[in-house]
């Protein structure tokens, strides 16, 4: 019943998602099942008056299709970017620099490991293998040299599913080497889970944090949404990022989940204001956009 309220209450403030980009946005085509495909999505979120859109895929590049979509779908400016799990290489940088030289340049985005993260297969408790950014306290060359890519070409570089004290290595090492734009994945969310003090020194640090829909509501439900009210008033809106992280078939499609959530944060008197710089404001910063 909480769930449909706020999806009725969001259902009013359409207008609310007039600029917005989703920096976080699954959709067919994939290798998994996927609620809707990427030029559908594209047109649903023009239709909202979004302005943009981040396509993640867990297993490719989605810079070709980020082509695709913008070519099909003008009006609204969508990028790509590249998870490096297993599929891909894992810290492959040969995959970036292909990435990179996609026509268009549209991939935009490196995320850490996700799916394969050692971090993520741990905490999963299973037996297979994963991919690797630090041993014994430190980030692994092959780590070091994708924030080097990252910085080379300007990048956004996320954090991905590592652990806390990893992405606060790979902050350290991004702002070292210079890269410009550095988004901790979900901070808030398993297998992630950074405690608000960790969060806070990753904003210090200059990175933004990311809170997505699904940490609300749905199967992968963990907080409520005055636990992400106070995690923001203690970083501060400025340093936050808010994504759907949807695509999921048993979830709302991304527009309608970020009028949901947004409504649930204004609840929480989170001021729009704040919401209009954490959904508007910073994803475009975040991505290098004016």
């Amino acid at each position: 019943m909480k769930i449909l309220i706020v999806l009725l209450t969001a259902s009013a403030a359409w207008g609310q998602l007039a600029g917005v980009i989703d920096i976080h946005v699954h959709s067919a085509p994939d290798s998994v099942a996927r609620s809707i495909d990427a030029i559908d999505l594209a047109r649903l979120a023009k239709s909202r008056g979004m302005r943009g859109l981040v396509l993640k895929n867990h297993w490719e590049s989605t810079a070709s299709l980020a082509y695709i979509v913008r070519k099909e779908v003008p009006g609204i400016e969508i990028f790509g970017g590249i998870d490096l799990n297993r599929a891909v290489g894992g810290l492959n940088a040969d995959a970036i620099e292909r990435m990179v030289l996609i026509t268009g340049g549209w991939g935009r985005v490196i995320w850490m490991p996700t799916f394969d993260a050692e971090n993520q297969v741990r905490f999963s408790k299973e037996n297979r293998p994963f991919v690797a950014v630090s041993r014994n306290g430190e980030l692994v060359p092959e780590a070091k040299q994708v924030i080097a890519l990252a910085a080379k070409y300007r990048l956004t570089l996320e954090t991905g599913h590592s652990s806390p004290s990893e992405g606060l290595m790979i902050i350290r090492e991004a702002r070292r080497q210079g890269v410009e734009h550095i988004v901790v994945t979900h901070a808030m969310l398993a297998p992630v889970r950074m405690s608000i003090a960790q969060m806070r020194e990753a904003a210090g640090l200059g990175a933004w944090i990311e809170f997505v829909y699904n940490g609300l509501f749905g199967p992968e439900k963990q907080y409520e949404p005055r636990d992400y009210a106070n995690a923001i008033r203690e970083i501060g809106a400025k340093s936050c990022i808010l994504a759907s992280d949807m695509g999921q078939v048993k979830n709302p499609l991304h527009p309608g989940a970020l009028a949901a959530f947004y409504a649930s944060l204004r609840s929480e008197g989170v001021a729009q204001a704040d919401i209009d710089l954490m959904s508007k404001t910073n994803p475009a910063r975040a991505l290098g956009l004016k």
